[in-house]
């Protein structure tokens, strides 16, 4: 016990001596690692040791800004990590507005807009087999670039309104930080990238792809003339179940696709609409709709029914994909959290509607993974059945 702590004590004087000299980056991965060791000590000791390593990166954090300190407080304890809004602060400055108008430093939005192609992809993927990692990588660009670029066409149609919105005001283009000519020079560098993805799929792909332009440039606009944005922003995310089966097949199977396709939009109608009740307020005092509006108190039976909606396009793309038993297996989980998530929802709480908004990407991944491992259990299934037919 006595040689514990005092091993213990030398490696806290090696970490205070090395942070001034060229080791100093490695300290937080370092200092992680042994942190995580300490369970056997007391909880006083270890909260009097972090407390010290906490003061010693504390004091040199503006030398490396793009590492954070989460003080997440259990049995004493303390985790360092990178999130995507810490690395867009420790990009150079003149940069930092171009990735916040693409939203780098929130990601969320590139899940959900990635996610419904990683299901398409996955379900494309021969019977036993993983879905092509190349793909998912491609799409994965993809996702992140058209994103952005959605972000930056909608800042630049709504510019007006998100100065009159607190929670928005502060955006690139509303506070001033880059000029609407900036602004369209950017999205047309975004653009011409994504396009380059585009170029690497097949033709059927590329025309596919390319007919989606144009829900991209028309949903800013849809909350200004009717209450269902929602359902453009559904039609526009989800674009990818259709075009992830095309880039591994070459055409869509339309008995897949449209079931799968109708599911996202379904989907986005949930989460969106869950989203869009932390700006009502705001949405009446600049004049714009959503389905937030539209539904009011009523919110909770209209998401019941989107949910009910997207669990039977799920089942019928299933069926037709031949899934097996894991992918029911998670589809009904999915199902299980969503009535979870409706349920305990408060829509008169901001950020309530934000948790259970960002919760949807671990549903997202959730259904991709059941997609995977129904896939894999097709080969298992053919080999049983093979077998059965050999012994008789």
């Amino acid at each position: 016990m006595l040689s514990a702590k005092l091993t213990n004590q030398v490696t806290l004087n090696v970490l205070r001596r090395i942070h001034h000299g060229p080791w100093y980056p490695s300290v937080y991965s370092l200092s992680n690692c042994f942190l995580h060791k300490e369970g056997r000590r007391t909880r006083h000791d270890i909260h009097k040791e972090t407390n010290m390593l906490g003061t010693v990166f504390y004091s040199h954090r503006a030398i490396h800004p793009s590492v954070r300190l989460h003080e997440v407080q259990h049995y004493g304890r303390r985790s360092f990590g990178l999130s995507a809004a810490t690395i867009v602060k420790a990009a150079p400055v003149p940069v930092q507005p171009y990735l916040r108008l693409m939203r780098l430093d929130k990601p969320i939005g590139t899940w959900l807009l990635y996610l419904p192609c990683t299901w398409s992809i996955a379900l494309a993927a021969d019977p036993g087999c993983l879905p092509d990692l190349g793909m998912l990588t491609l799409f994965g660009t993809g996702a992140l670039l058209m994103r952005g670029a959605g972000c930056t066409i909608n800042d630049m149609w709504d510019k007006d309104f998100d100065k009159k919105v607190s929670r928005t005001a502060t955006r690139p283009i509303a506070s001033g930080e880059i000029s609407q000519r900036q602004a369209l020079v950017f999205l047309g560098g975004q653009l011409s990238l994504a396009l380059g993805i585009l170029l690497c799929l097949n033709y059927y792909s590329i025309a596919l792809g390319a007919a989606s332009l144009s829900l991209v440039v028309t949903y800013p606009l849809m909350k200004r003339i009717t209450y269902w944005p929602q359902f453009v922003l559904g039609l526009t995310f989800n674009w990818g179940a259709l075009l992830g089966w095309s880039a591994v097949k070459g055409s869509c199977d339309w008995s897949v696709c449209l079931p799968l396709y109708f599911s996202g939009v379904m989907w986005t109608l949930i989460y969106d609409t869950i989203y869009a009740h932390q700006d009502k307020d705001d949405d009446i005092k600049v004049g714009v709709k959503s389905t937030a509006l539209r539904f009011q108190e009523q919110t909770k039976p209209w998401l019941s029914g989107f949910t009910v909606a997207m669990i039977s396009g799920l089942i019928v793309a299933g069926v037709n994909a031949e899934q097996t038993v894991p992918y029911y297996a998670v589809v009904s989980t999915v199902a299980i959290h969503l009535m979870q998530q409706i349920y305990t929802l408060d829509i008169n709480k901001p950020e309530d509607c934000w948790k259970k908004f960002v919760s949807n990407r671990n549903l997202g991944l959730l259904l991709f993974l059941g997609i995977i491992a129904g896939n894999l259990w097709k080969e298992r299934r053919e080999t049983l059945l093979q077998n059965a037919e050999a012994s008789r």
